[in-house]
Protein backbone atom coordinates (compact mmCIF):
# COMPACT_ATOMS: atom_id res chain seq x y z
CA UNK A 1 0.00 0.00 0.00
CA UNK A 2 0.81 3.66 -0.42
CA UNK A 3 -0.27 7.03 1.17
CA UNK A 4 -1.97 7.67 -1.79
CA UNK A 5 -4.51 5.04 -1.66
CA UNK A 6 -5.12 6.17 1.96
CA UNK A 7 -5.28 10.14 0.54
CA UNK A 8 -8.36 8.94 -2.03
CA UNK A 9 -7.01 11.38 -4.58
CA UNK A 10 -8.50 8.58 -7.78
CA UNK A 11 -11.75 8.88 -5.80
CA UNK A 12 -11.63 13.20 -4.97
CA UNK A 13 -10.99 13.42 -8.81
CA UNK A 14 -14.08 11.98 -9.72
CA UNK A 15 -17.85 12.62 -9.60
CA UNK A 16 -20.75 10.90 -10.41
CA UNK A 17 -22.75 13.15 -13.01
CA UNK A 18 -20.28 11.79 -15.24
CA UNK A 19 -20.96 8.35 -14.84
CA UNK A 20 -23.46 6.41 -16.58
CA UNK A 21 -24.38 4.51 -13.20
CA UNK A 22 -25.35 6.94 -10.76
CA UNK A 23 -25.97 4.42 -6.88
CA UNK A 24 -29.27 5.65 -5.42
CA UNK A 25 -28.07 4.05 -2.14
CA UNK A 26 -24.74 1.89 -0.94
CA UNK A 27 -23.78 0.11 1.17
CA UNK A 28 -21.04 -1.33 -0.12
CA UNK A 29 -17.60 -2.73 0.67
CA UNK A 30 -15.47 -2.79 -2.44
CA UNK A 31 -12.91 -4.97 -0.75
CA UNK A 32 -13.00 -6.33 2.95
CA UNK A 33 -9.81 -9.45 3.91
CA UNK A 34 -8.92 -10.61 7.01
CA UNK A 35 -10.11 -9.91 10.61
CA UNK A 36 -10.21 -6.27 12.50
CA UNK A 37 -7.30 -5.57 14.69
CA UNK A 38 -5.41 -8.28 13.28
CA UNK A 39 -2.65 -7.93 10.68
CA UNK A 40 -3.82 -8.00 7.26
CA UNK A 41 -7.14 -6.03 7.53
CA UNK A 42 -7.99 -4.68 4.75
CA UNK A 43 -11.50 -2.45 4.08
CA UNK A 44 -12.16 -0.19 0.78
CA UNK A 45 -15.48 0.63 1.80
CA UNK A 46 -18.51 2.82 -0.06
CA UNK A 47 -21.53 4.10 1.44
CA UNK A 48 -24.16 6.59 -0.19
CA UNK A 49 -27.79 7.72 0.61
CA UNK A 50 -29.53 10.39 -1.85
CA UNK A 51 -32.74 12.31 -2.37
CA UNK A 52 -34.27 13.84 -5.12
CA UNK A 53 -35.09 17.78 -4.28
CA UNK A 54 -36.98 20.53 -5.92
CA UNK A 55 -34.16 22.22 -8.05
CA UNK A 56 -35.19 25.79 -6.39
CA UNK A 57 -34.69 24.76 -3.08
CA UNK A 58 -31.10 23.48 -3.61
CA UNK A 59 -29.22 26.38 -1.56
CA UNK A 60 -31.10 24.99 1.66
CA UNK A 61 -30.59 21.24 0.69
CA UNK A 62 -26.37 21.93 0.58
CA UNK A 63 -26.66 22.71 4.45
CA UNK A 64 -28.13 18.78 4.95
CA UNK A 65 -24.97 16.42 5.41
CA UNK A 66 -24.22 12.30 5.96
CA UNK A 67 -25.97 12.36 8.84
CA UNK A 68 -29.15 14.14 7.49
CA UNK A 69 -29.42 11.25 4.56
CA UNK A 70 -26.54 8.79 4.84
CA UNK A 71 -27.22 5.12 5.08
CA UNK A 72 -27.98 5.21 9.00
CA UNK A 73 -31.81 6.10 8.68
CA UNK A 74 -34.57 3.45 7.42
CA UNK A 75 -37.73 4.52 5.97
CA UNK A 76 -41.07 4.47 7.23
CA UNK A 77 -44.34 6.49 6.97
CA UNK A 78 -45.48 8.46 10.50
CA UNK A 79 -47.62 11.21 12.05
CA UNK A 80 -45.88 14.69 12.34
CA UNK A 81 -47.90 17.25 13.72
CA UNK A 82 -50.88 15.77 13.16
CA UNK A 83 -50.57 15.07 9.82
CA UNK A 84 -49.18 11.90 7.94
CA UNK A 85 -45.92 11.68 5.75
CA UNK A 86 -45.59 9.13 3.72
CA UNK A 87 -42.44 6.62 3.65
CA UNK A 88 -41.16 8.08 0.59
CA UNK A 89 -41.11 11.85 1.84
CA UNK A 90 -38.20 13.48 3.01
CA UNK A 91 -39.13 16.49 4.93
CA UNK A 92 -36.58 19.01 6.14
CA UNK A 93 -36.71 22.23 8.68
CA UNK A 94 -35.83 24.34 5.93
CA UNK A 95 -39.73 23.85 4.80
CA UNK A 96 -38.90 21.74 1.43
CA UNK A 97 -40.02 17.82 1.00
CA UNK A 98 -37.67 15.73 -0.83
CA UNK A 99 -38.24 12.30 -1.90
CA UNK A 100 -36.45 8.79 -1.59
CA UNK A 101 -35.91 7.30 -4.72
CA UNK A 102 -34.85 4.31 -2.52
CA UNK A 103 -36.82 3.15 0.49
CA UNK A 104 -34.95 1.12 2.94
CA UNK A 105 -37.30 -1.08 5.11
CA UNK A 106 -35.70 -2.79 8.18
CA UNK A 107 -37.37 -6.42 8.18
CA UNK A 108 -37.95 -6.54 12.00
CA UNK A 109 -36.83 -10.23 12.61
CA UNK A 110 -33.59 -11.65 11.17
CA UNK A 111 -33.93 -11.02 8.05
CA UNK A 112 -31.72 -8.32 5.77
CA UNK A 113 -33.27 -4.83 5.11
CA UNK A 114 -35.29 -5.00 2.16
CA UNK A 115 -34.36 -2.05 -0.68
CA UNK A 116 -37.34 -0.47 -3.20
CA UNK A 117 -36.93 1.32 -5.58
CA UNK A 118 -39.73 4.29 -5.53
CA UNK A 119 -42.68 3.27 -7.40
CA UNK A 120 -43.57 6.45 -9.15
CA UNK A 121 -39.90 6.28 -10.85
CA UNK A 122 -40.90 2.45 -11.84
CA UNK A 123 -43.96 3.23 -13.26
CA UNK A 124 -43.40 6.46 -15.05
CA UNK A 125 -39.99 5.14 -16.57
CA UNK A 126 -42.45 1.97 -17.56
CA UNK A 127 -39.89 -0.56 -15.66
CA UNK A 128 -40.61 -4.21 -14.91
CA UNK A 129 -38.43 -6.24 -12.37
CA UNK A 130 -36.33 -8.81 -12.82
CA UNK A 131 -34.73 -10.68 -10.31
CA UNK A 132 -32.34 -7.84 -9.06
CA UNK A 133 -32.59 -5.95 -12.57
CA UNK A 134 -34.96 -3.17 -13.43
CA UNK A 135 -35.47 -3.24 -16.85
CA UNK A 136 -37.15 -1.04 -19.99
CA UNK A 137 -39.66 -3.49 -21.92
CA UNK A 138 -40.53 -0.08 -24.31
CA UNK A 139 -36.56 0.89 -25.14
CA UNK A 140 -35.86 -2.88 -26.02
CA UNK A 141 -35.61 -4.32 -22.61
CA UNK A 142 -32.39 -2.13 -21.32
CA UNK A 143 -31.34 -2.24 -17.62
CA UNK A 144 -32.71 0.80 -16.04
CA UNK A 145 -31.47 0.02 -13.18
CA UNK A 146 -29.71 -2.96 -10.70
CA UNK A 147 -29.47 -4.06 -6.79
CA UNK A 148 -25.94 -5.76 -5.49
CA UNK A 149 -26.67 -8.22 -3.00
CA UNK A 150 -24.36 -10.32 -0.91
CA UNK A 151 -24.50 -13.68 -0.58
CA UNK A 152 -26.96 -13.73 2.37
CA UNK A 153 -29.33 -11.64 0.09
CA UNK A 154 -27.86 -8.49 1.76
CA UNK A 155 -28.43 -5.41 0.11
CA UNK A 156 -25.51 -3.22 -0.89
CA UNK A 157 -25.98 -1.03 -4.05
CA UNK A 158 -28.72 0.30 -6.07
CA UNK A 159 -27.65 2.29 -8.84
CA UNK A 160 -29.68 3.41 -11.70
CA UNK A 161 -28.53 4.47 -15.58
CA UNK A 162 -28.04 8.71 -15.63
CA UNK A 163 -29.77 8.90 -18.74
CA UNK A 164 -32.94 7.68 -17.21
CA UNK A 165 -32.61 9.20 -14.07
CA UNK A 166 -31.61 12.64 -15.30
CA UNK A 167 -34.88 12.67 -17.82
CA UNK A 168 -36.96 11.98 -14.56
CA UNK A 169 -35.76 14.53 -12.55
CA UNK A 170 -36.13 16.81 -15.94
CA UNK A 171 -39.91 16.42 -15.51
CA UNK A 172 -40.29 16.53 -11.84
CA UNK A 173 -38.05 19.52 -11.91
CA UNK A 174 -35.53 17.92 -9.08
CA UNK A 175 -32.09 17.07 -9.29
CA UNK A 176 -30.95 14.21 -6.70
CA UNK A 177 -28.94 15.35 -3.77
CA UNK A 178 -26.49 12.36 -2.64
CA UNK A 179 -24.01 12.34 0.41
CA UNK A 180 -21.02 9.64 0.54
CA UNK A 181 -18.65 8.07 2.70
CA UNK A 182 -15.51 6.81 1.78
CA UNK A 183 -13.39 4.63 3.92
CA UNK A 184 -9.73 3.15 3.26
CA UNK A 185 -8.90 1.25 6.02
CA UNK A 186 -5.55 -1.00 6.89
CA UNK A 187 -3.98 -2.62 9.91
CA UNK A 188 -0.02 -3.09 9.60
CA UNK A 189 3.38 -3.96 11.58
CA UNK A 190 4.83 -0.09 9.26
CA UNK A 191 3.38 2.73 9.35
CA UNK A 192 6.39 4.43 8.14
CA UNK A 193 5.57 5.50 4.79
CA UNK A 194 2.76 7.74 5.86
CA UNK A 195 4.23 10.86 6.33
CA UNK A 196 1.09 12.80 7.82
CA UNK A 197 2.43 15.48 10.82
CA UNK A 198 1.73 13.85 13.76
CA UNK A 199 -0.10 10.78 12.48
CA UNK A 200 -3.05 12.91 11.14
CA UNK A 201 -3.99 15.51 7.96
CA UNK A 202 -7.29 16.90 7.02
CA UNK A 203 -8.30 18.74 3.87
CA UNK A 204 -12.01 20.47 3.16
CA UNK A 205 -13.72 22.32 0.69
CA UNK A 206 -16.95 22.96 -0.51
CA UNK A 207 -17.91 19.58 -0.90
CA UNK A 208 -15.52 17.42 0.13
CA UNK A 209 -13.91 16.76 4.05
CA UNK A 210 -11.15 13.88 4.08
CA UNK A 211 -9.19 12.97 7.23
CA UNK A 212 -6.17 10.53 7.77
CA UNK A 213 -5.27 9.23 10.89
CA UNK A 214 -2.53 6.64 12.28
CA UNK A 215 -3.40 4.95 15.42
CA UNK A 216 -1.48 2.77 17.04
CA UNK A 217 -3.21 0.11 18.70
CA UNK A 218 -2.51 -3.63 20.27
CA UNK A 219 -2.80 -6.39 18.59
CA UNK A 220 -6.80 -7.20 18.79
CA UNK A 221 -7.65 -3.76 17.95
CA UNK A 222 -7.56 -1.71 22.07
CA UNK A 223 -5.82 1.46 21.65
CA UNK A 224 -2.56 1.14 21.89
CA UNK A 225 -0.75 1.61 25.82
CA UNK A 226 -4.72 2.06 26.42
CA UNK A 227 -6.44 0.79 29.88
CA UNK A 228 -10.21 0.46 30.67
CA UNK A 229 -12.29 0.65 33.85
CA UNK A 230 -14.16 -1.59 35.13
CA UNK A 231 -17.25 -1.79 37.84
CA UNK A 232 -18.85 -4.27 39.67
CA UNK A 233 -22.00 -3.34 41.82
CA UNK A 234 -24.77 -5.83 43.38
CA UNK A 235 -27.61 -5.36 45.36
CA UNK A 236 -27.57 -7.15 49.32
CA UNK A 237 -30.65 -6.84 50.03
CA UNK A 238 -32.53 -9.36 48.24
CA UNK A 239 -34.10 -12.60 50.04
CA UNK A 240 -33.13 -15.36 47.70
CA UNK A 241 -35.75 -17.92 49.72
CA UNK A 242 -38.90 -15.67 48.86
CA UNK A 243 -41.28 -17.29 46.58
CA UNK A 244 -41.14 -13.91 45.13
CA UNK A 245 -37.94 -12.12 45.89
CA UNK A 246 -38.91 -8.42 45.75
CA UNK A 247 -36.05 -5.19 44.63
CA UNK A 248 -37.50 -2.54 46.18
CA UNK A 249 -36.38 0.92 46.88
CA UNK A 250 -33.55 2.71 45.03
CA UNK A 251 -29.89 1.89 45.40
CA UNK A 252 -27.71 3.32 47.98
CA UNK A 253 -24.58 2.31 49.97
CA UNK A 254 -26.51 0.63 52.52
CA UNK A 255 -28.50 -1.96 50.02
CA UNK A 256 -25.26 -2.61 47.75
CA UNK A 257 -21.42 -3.72 47.39
CA UNK A 258 -19.26 -2.82 44.61
CA UNK A 259 -15.64 -2.88 43.46
CA UNK A 260 -13.75 -2.05 40.76
CA UNK A 261 -9.87 -2.55 38.81
CA UNK A 262 -8.01 -1.08 35.79
CA UNK A 263 -7.41 -3.50 32.81
CA UNK A 264 -4.26 -3.01 30.65
CA UNK A 265 -4.69 -3.85 27.34
CA UNK A 266 -1.76 -6.06 25.72
CA UNK A 267 -0.41 -7.60 22.81
CA UNK A 268 2.23 -6.52 20.33
CA UNK A 269 2.09 -3.12 18.46
CA UNK A 270 0.57 -2.33 14.89
CA UNK A 271 -0.99 0.58 13.31
CA UNK A 272 -4.17 0.54 11.90
CA UNK A 273 -4.00 3.64 8.70
CA UNK A 274 -7.33 5.05 8.03
CA UNK A 275 -8.67 7.37 5.52
CA UNK A 276 -12.17 9.04 5.16
CA UNK A 277 -13.74 10.91 3.04
CA UNK A 278 -17.31 12.82 3.23
CA UNK A 279 -18.42 14.45 0.06
CA UNK A 280 -22.38 15.84 -0.98
CA UNK A 281 -22.68 16.01 -4.42
CA UNK A 282 -25.53 17.04 -6.48
CA UNK A 283 -26.49 15.15 -9.67
CA UNK A 284 -28.84 17.85 -11.73
CA UNK A 285 -31.58 17.05 -14.02
CA UNK A 286 -31.49 16.75 -17.76
CA UNK A 287 -31.86 19.48 -20.20
CA UNK A 288 -34.74 17.71 -22.00
CA UNK A 289 -37.25 14.99 -20.83
CA UNK A 290 -37.93 12.27 -23.92
CA UNK A 291 -38.72 9.31 -22.05
CA UNK A 292 -41.02 11.00 -19.17
CA UNK A 293 -42.15 14.67 -20.62
CA UNK A 294 -42.30 13.71 -24.44
CA UNK A 295 -39.65 16.11 -25.21
CA UNK A 296 -38.41 16.26 -29.55
CA UNK A 297 -35.08 15.48 -29.26
CA UNK A 298 -33.77 16.30 -33.42
CA UNK A 299 -32.34 13.16 -34.70
CA UNK A 300 -28.81 12.26 -35.19
CA UNK A 301 -29.68 9.34 -37.48
CA UNK A 302 -29.29 9.41 -41.04
CA UNK A 303 -30.88 6.91 -43.84
CA UNK A 304 -30.12 6.83 -47.84
CA UNK A 305 -32.78 7.54 -49.66
CA UNK A 306 -31.62 7.90 -53.06
CA UNK A 307 -29.06 6.14 -55.70
CA UNK A 308 -26.85 8.98 -55.45
CA UNK A 309 -26.32 8.35 -51.80
CA UNK A 310 -28.25 11.60 -50.31
CA UNK A 311 -29.23 11.19 -46.67
CA UNK A 312 -32.38 11.85 -44.93
CA UNK A 313 -32.74 12.55 -41.16
CA UNK A 314 -35.06 9.89 -39.34
CA UNK A 315 -37.87 12.37 -38.14
CA UNK A 316 -37.86 13.59 -41.75
CA UNK A 317 -38.64 10.26 -42.88
CA UNK A 318 -42.36 10.37 -42.21
CA UNK A 319 -43.10 12.96 -45.16
CA UNK A 320 -40.59 10.78 -47.89
CA UNK A 321 -42.63 8.90 -50.50
CA UNK A 322 -39.98 6.51 -50.97
CA UNK A 323 -39.17 3.55 -49.40
CA UNK A 324 -35.35 2.07 -48.11
CA UNK A 325 -32.88 -1.21 -48.42
CA UNK A 326 -31.45 -2.71 -46.03
CA UNK A 327 -29.14 -6.04 -45.96
CA UNK A 328 -31.26 -8.98 -45.36
CA UNK A 329 -28.94 -9.37 -42.06
CA UNK A 330 -31.47 -6.69 -40.43
CA UNK A 331 -34.36 -9.26 -40.22
CA UNK A 332 -32.20 -11.53 -38.17
CA UNK A 333 -30.89 -8.14 -36.05
CA UNK A 334 -34.50 -7.01 -35.14
CA UNK A 335 -36.14 -10.59 -34.13
CA UNK A 336 -33.55 -12.05 -32.68
CA UNK A 337 -33.76 -9.44 -29.50
CA UNK A 338 -36.04 -10.18 -26.54
CA UNK A 339 -39.56 -9.11 -27.50
CA UNK A 340 -38.66 -9.49 -31.82
CA UNK A 341 -40.62 -11.57 -33.85
CA UNK A 342 -41.17 -12.39 -37.29
CA UNK A 343 -44.01 -13.04 -39.69
CA UNK A 344 -45.02 -13.50 -43.42
CA UNK A 345 -48.17 -11.93 -45.33
CA UNK A 346 -47.02 -13.39 -48.63
CA UNK A 347 -43.83 -15.15 -49.95
CA UNK A 348 -41.80 -12.07 -50.22
CA UNK A 349 -43.52 -9.95 -47.62
CA UNK A 350 -43.72 -9.81 -44.20
CA UNK A 351 -43.80 -8.05 -40.57
CA UNK A 352 -40.53 -7.70 -38.53
CA UNK A 353 -40.31 -6.46 -35.02
CA UNK A 354 -37.85 -5.72 -32.05
CA UNK A 355 -40.83 -4.99 -29.48
CA UNK A 356 -44.51 -5.58 -29.40
CA UNK A 357 -46.18 -3.27 -31.12
CA UNK A 358 -43.48 -2.02 -33.93
CA UNK A 359 -44.08 -4.25 -36.14
CA UNK A 360 -43.09 -3.34 -39.68
CA UNK A 361 -44.18 -4.06 -43.31
CA UNK A 362 -41.33 -5.14 -45.15
CA UNK A 363 -40.54 -7.00 -48.70
CA UNK A 364 -37.59 -8.85 -50.05
CA UNK A 365 -36.50 -8.05 -53.66
CA UNK A 366 -34.83 -9.68 -56.25
CA UNK A 367 -31.64 -9.71 -55.12
CA UNK A 368 -32.52 -10.34 -51.78
CA UNK A 369 -32.34 -7.09 -49.90
CA UNK A 370 -34.81 -5.74 -47.70
CA UNK A 371 -37.50 -2.91 -48.52
CA UNK A 372 -39.62 -0.71 -46.44
CA UNK A 373 -41.79 2.33 -46.73
CA UNK A 374 -39.49 4.96 -45.64
CA UNK A 375 -42.34 6.28 -43.05
CA UNK A 376 -42.82 3.57 -41.48
CA UNK A 377 -38.94 3.53 -40.16
CA UNK A 378 -39.56 7.29 -39.39
CA UNK A 379 -42.53 6.33 -37.00
CA UNK A 380 -40.12 4.50 -34.93
CA UNK A 381 -38.12 5.04 -31.76
CA UNK A 382 -35.19 6.15 -32.57
CA UNK A 383 -33.49 3.56 -30.67
CA UNK A 384 -35.02 1.28 -32.90
CA UNK A 385 -34.35 3.24 -36.23
CA UNK A 386 -30.62 2.98 -34.94
CA UNK A 387 -30.74 -0.74 -35.58
CA UNK A 388 -32.64 -0.67 -39.04
CA UNK A 389 -29.55 2.08 -40.07
CA UNK A 390 -26.80 -0.25 -39.55
CA UNK A 391 -27.81 -2.24 -42.01
CA UNK A 392 -29.46 0.58 -44.23
CA UNK A 393 -27.47 0.21 -48.16
CA UNK A 394 -27.85 2.63 -51.40
CA UNK A 395 -30.65 1.48 -53.47
CA UNK A 396 -29.83 -1.70 -55.77
CA UNK A 397 -32.46 -4.28 -57.25
CA UNK A 398 -35.66 -2.16 -57.03
CA UNK A 399 -38.41 -2.47 -54.86
CA UNK A 400 -40.16 -5.66 -54.07
CA UNK A 401 -42.45 -6.49 -56.55
CA UNK A 402 -45.20 -8.02 -53.61
CA UNK A 403 -44.29 -5.23 -51.48
CA UNK A 404 -45.18 -2.58 -54.16
CA UNK A 405 -48.38 -4.37 -55.11
CA UNK A 406 -49.79 -4.15 -51.61
CA UNK A 407 -48.38 -0.93 -50.80
CA UNK A 408 -49.09 0.69 -53.99
CA UNK A 409 -51.64 -0.98 -56.14
CA UNK A 410 -53.58 -1.88 -53.15
CA UNK A 411 -53.56 -5.22 -54.72
CA UNK A 412 -51.70 -7.71 -52.22
CA UNK A 413 -49.95 -11.11 -54.04
CA UNK A 414 -51.52 -13.95 -54.17
CA UNK A 415 -48.60 -15.67 -52.71
CA UNK A 416 -47.65 -17.86 -49.17
CA UNK A 417 -44.86 -18.38 -47.44
CA UNK A 418 -42.89 -21.89 -46.71
CA UNK A 419 -41.93 -20.52 -42.71
CA UNK A 420 -45.34 -19.77 -41.90
CA UNK A 421 -46.95 -23.37 -42.96
CA UNK A 422 -43.78 -25.34 -41.52
CA UNK A 423 -45.28 -25.56 -37.95
CA UNK A 424 -48.83 -26.20 -39.75
CA UNK A 425 -47.36 -29.17 -42.00
CA UNK A 426 -45.62 -31.42 -39.29
CA UNK A 427 -48.50 -30.90 -36.80
CA UNK A 428 -51.03 -32.17 -39.90
CA UNK A 429 -48.65 -35.29 -40.59
CA UNK A 430 -48.82 -36.38 -37.34
CA UNK A 431 -52.40 -36.13 -37.00
CA UNK A 432 -53.01 -37.89 -39.98
CA UNK A 433 -50.81 -41.00 -38.81
CA UNK A 434 -52.03 -40.85 -35.55
CA UNK A 435 -54.93 -41.15 -37.40
CA UNK A 436 -54.15 -43.74 -40.05
CA UNK A 437 -51.29 -45.61 -38.53
CA UNK A 438 -52.33 -44.84 -34.37
CA UNK A 439 -48.17 -43.45 -34.75
CA UNK A 440 -46.72 -40.05 -34.66
CA UNK A 441 -44.19 -39.99 -37.70
CA UNK A 442 -42.49 -36.66 -35.80
CA UNK A 443 -41.86 -37.33 -31.96
CA UNK A 444 -42.49 -34.37 -29.91
CA UNK A 445 -39.62 -32.90 -27.97
CA UNK A 446 -39.08 -29.45 -25.80
CA UNK A 447 -36.60 -27.89 -28.63
CA UNK A 448 -39.04 -28.38 -31.48
CA UNK A 449 -40.70 -24.73 -30.66
CA UNK A 450 -37.24 -23.10 -30.40
CA UNK A 451 -36.25 -24.68 -33.85
CA UNK A 452 -39.04 -23.49 -35.84
CA UNK A 453 -38.84 -20.33 -34.48
CA UNK A 454 -35.44 -20.34 -36.08
CA UNK A 455 -36.23 -21.78 -39.23
CA UNK A 456 -36.79 -18.89 -41.85
CA UNK A 457 -34.78 -17.52 -45.06
CA UNK A 458 -33.11 -15.19 -42.72
CA UNK A 459 -30.56 -17.35 -41.39
CA UNK A 460 -29.51 -17.95 -44.79
CA UNK A 461 -26.89 -14.82 -45.59
CA UNK A 462 -23.90 -16.51 -46.84
CA UNK A 463 -23.06 -19.90 -47.36
CA UNK A 464 -22.12 -20.86 -43.63
CA UNK A 465 -25.45 -19.66 -42.35
CA UNK A 466 -27.25 -21.19 -45.22
CA UNK A 467 -25.51 -25.04 -43.94
CA UNK A 468 -26.33 -23.97 -40.71
CA UNK A 469 -29.77 -23.35 -41.80
CA UNK A 470 -30.11 -26.44 -43.52
CA UNK A 471 -28.70 -28.22 -40.72
CA UNK A 472 -31.63 -26.85 -38.31
CA UNK A 473 -33.95 -28.12 -40.90
CA UNK A 474 -32.57 -31.57 -40.80
CA UNK A 475 -32.84 -31.40 -36.98
CA UNK A 476 -36.01 -30.63 -37.10
CA UNK A 477 -37.52 -32.88 -40.05
CA UNK A 478 -35.61 -36.21 -40.33
CA UNK A 479 -33.86 -36.24 -36.24
CA UNK A 480 -37.72 -35.59 -35.40
CA UNK A 481 -38.92 -38.59 -37.69
CA UNK A 482 -40.03 -41.82 -35.34
CA UNK A 483 -38.45 -44.81 -36.57
CA UNK A 484 -38.98 -46.88 -33.93
CA UNK A 485 -42.57 -46.42 -34.40
CA UNK A 486 -42.22 -46.41 -38.54
CA UNK A 487 -40.32 -50.12 -38.48
CA UNK A 488 -43.32 -51.20 -35.77
CA UNK A 489 -45.39 -51.01 -38.80
CA UNK A 490 -43.12 -51.98 -41.71
CA UNK A 491 -40.25 -53.63 -40.07
CA UNK A 492 -36.48 -53.84 -41.52
CA UNK A 493 -34.86 -57.64 -42.66
CA UNK A 494 -32.71 -59.19 -40.22
CA UNK A 495 -29.70 -58.37 -41.96
CA UNK A 496 -30.44 -54.55 -42.54
CA UNK A 497 -30.21 -51.26 -40.68
CA UNK A 498 -32.86 -48.37 -41.79
CA UNK A 499 -32.56 -45.02 -40.80
CA UNK A 500 -35.29 -42.96 -40.15
CA UNK A 501 -35.42 -41.56 -43.89
CA UNK A 502 -34.96 -45.42 -45.46
CA UNK A 503 -37.96 -46.06 -43.10
CA UNK A 504 -40.52 -43.48 -44.35
CA UNK A 505 -39.96 -44.44 -47.58
CA UNK A 506 -40.28 -47.70 -47.29
CA UNK A 507 -43.70 -47.19 -45.24
CA UNK A 508 -45.13 -45.21 -47.88
CA UNK A 509 -43.92 -47.15 -50.59
CA UNK A 510 -45.80 -50.22 -48.67
CA UNK A 511 -48.97 -48.03 -50.33
CA UNK A 512 -47.49 -46.35 -53.19
CA UNK A 513 -44.89 -46.18 -56.47
CA UNK A 514 -41.71 -46.38 -54.66
CA UNK A 515 -40.16 -43.62 -57.72
CA UNK A 516 -43.03 -41.37 -56.68
CA UNK A 517 -42.06 -41.68 -52.92
CA UNK A 518 -38.50 -40.75 -53.61
CA UNK A 519 -39.29 -37.68 -55.88
CA UNK A 520 -41.89 -36.54 -53.19
CA UNK A 521 -38.96 -37.05 -50.63
CA UNK A 522 -36.27 -35.74 -52.38
CA UNK A 523 -35.54 -32.58 -50.65
CA UNK A 524 -35.63 -34.52 -47.69
CA UNK A 525 -32.83 -36.77 -48.46
CA UNK A 526 -31.06 -33.30 -49.92
CA UNK A 527 -31.35 -31.23 -46.90
CA UNK A 528 -30.00 -34.08 -44.61
CA UNK A 529 -27.39 -34.18 -47.16
CA UNK A 530 -26.30 -30.76 -46.98
CA UNK A 531 -26.21 -31.03 -42.74
CA UNK A 532 -22.64 -32.56 -43.07
CA UNK A 533 -21.54 -29.33 -45.46
CA UNK A 534 -20.13 -27.27 -42.43
CA UNK A 535 -17.80 -30.63 -42.59
CA UNK A 536 -16.01 -30.25 -45.87
CA UNK A 537 -18.69 -32.37 -47.72
CA UNK A 538 -17.24 -33.20 -51.48
CA UNK A 539 -18.84 -30.64 -54.05
CA UNK A 540 -19.93 -33.37 -55.38
CA UNK A 541 -22.18 -34.25 -52.45
CA UNK A 542 -23.53 -30.88 -52.53
CA UNK A 543 -24.31 -30.78 -56.00
CA UNK A 544 -26.35 -33.83 -55.78
CA UNK A 545 -27.76 -31.91 -52.55
CA UNK A 546 -28.68 -29.36 -54.44
CA UNK A 547 -30.39 -31.22 -57.14
CA UNK A 548 -32.58 -33.15 -54.85
CA UNK A 549 -33.57 -30.10 -53.41
CA UNK A 550 -34.01 -28.37 -56.94
CA UNK A 551 -31.95 -25.23 -56.07
CA UNK A 552 -30.62 -22.49 -57.91
CA UNK A 553 -26.93 -21.95 -55.94
CA UNK A 554 -26.78 -19.03 -58.13
CA UNK A 555 -29.41 -16.87 -56.80
CA UNK A 556 -29.29 -14.78 -53.45
CA UNK A 557 -28.67 -17.00 -49.84
CA UNK A 558 -31.98 -16.01 -48.69
CA UNK A 559 -33.47 -16.76 -51.86
CA UNK A 560 -31.79 -20.17 -51.76
CA UNK A 561 -32.75 -20.53 -47.71
CA UNK A 562 -36.80 -19.68 -49.23
CA UNK A 563 -36.12 -22.12 -51.98
CA UNK A 564 -35.17 -25.09 -49.60
CA UNK A 565 -37.81 -24.14 -46.90
CA UNK A 566 -40.45 -24.47 -49.91
CA UNK A 567 -39.62 -27.98 -51.11
CA UNK A 568 -39.21 -29.46 -47.75
CA UNK A 569 -42.92 -28.11 -47.15
CA UNK A 570 -44.19 -29.32 -50.02
CA UNK A 571 -42.44 -32.75 -49.24
CA UNK A 572 -44.13 -32.40 -46.19
CA UNK A 573 -47.36 -31.87 -47.52
CA UNK A 574 -47.25 -34.64 -50.22
CA UNK A 575 -46.13 -37.36 -47.68
CA UNK A 576 -49.60 -35.56 -45.94
CA UNK A 577 -51.58 -36.19 -48.74
CA UNK A 578 -50.88 -39.74 -48.99
CA UNK A 579 -51.88 -39.96 -45.13
CA UNK A 580 -55.04 -38.85 -46.50
CA UNK A 581 -55.57 -41.36 -49.15
CA UNK A 582 -53.95 -44.31 -46.59
CA UNK A 583 -56.67 -47.12 -47.48
CA UNK A 584 -58.39 -48.03 -44.26
CA UNK A 585 -57.28 -51.18 -42.74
Amino acid sequence: MNQDWFEMKDIRRRNFSRSVWIPLRAIFNKEKTGTFGYEGYKEDFFGSGSIAVPTNNLEAVKELDWMDIGISHHHFGYVQDEAYLPADIYRDHREFDGVHLVLDQMSHDDGPHIWHLNQDLILTLGLKQEGDSWICPRDGYTEVARLKVTESNKPTLLEIKAEYLKDYLCARKMALYMTHFFSRDLITDDASYIDWEGGSESERNVSDKWEGRVIPIHEGGEPFGGKVAMMHVARTDVEETDDVPDISGLPSDENTKSESWERGFQGRKLYRILGELWRNEIIMPGKRSPKVRGDEIPSTIYFILDADGSKVCGQDLIGARKWLWFKPEVIMALCNRRGGALSFYTQQTGSVTCLSGYGVHFGVNELGFINVYAKDIGQLPEWQQQIWVGHNITPEGGVSSELLASQAKAEPADTLAPEEFLPKAIKEVNELSQDKLGIKLFRDHEAIPELLSKTHRFRAIDQASFYALAKDVARLIVDSLDAGAIQSIIPPPKDEKWGSLKSLENLLASRYDRDLIRRVMAPLVGVYELRQADAHLPSSKIKEAFELIDLDGSQPFVHQGFQMLHQVVSSIYGIAEGLKRWPSE
